[in-house]
């Protein structure tokens, strides 16, 4: 997958989740989505080259960089909590998906349950898990 097909899998996947909304606080150059105020991914190039940064458990953030190039440690963020995914040999579909809904159930997840828009532990399952 190439970089600008990256952007666009990614923000399709990220407008179809729940309460979840596109804002420029950092200016144009960057799209970041948020779920009831709080960041679970952004998108700019970095350096020259398209990048999705995304929320990911720790051990989970480690696996993915030791087994994917294309999975770097998160740009401009916390290193442990964040990655940077771009585009290349490798990535698809299934995987950019798989990671905007993992990062979105995780800051769900530290949201007060009252404001979760979904349930984070259940979220995901099934079928809309398969596409």
């Amino acid at each position: 997958m190439n970089g600008p097909t990256l952007h666009k899998t990614a923000a399709d996947c990220a407008r179809e989740l729940p309460a979840a909304r596109l804002d420029h606080p950092f200016g144009d150059g960057w799209e970041v989505f948020k779920v009831c105020g709080k960041v679970f991914m952004l998108m700019t190039e970095a350096p020259g080259r398209p990048v999705v940064i995304l929320k990911a458990e720790p051990g989970e953030a480690l696996a993915l960089r030791e087994h994917n190039s294309h999975i770097t440690p998160g740009y401009h963020m916390n290193k442990k909590h964040w990655i940077t995914l771009e585009g290349g040999e490798g990535v698809d579909t299934s995987l950019v998906r798989e990671l905007v809904t993992e990062s979105y159930r995780l800051v769900v997840a530290g949201l007060p349950k009252a404001d979760q828009p979904v349930d984070p532990h259940t979220y995901g399952s099934g079928a809309r898990a398969a596409r």
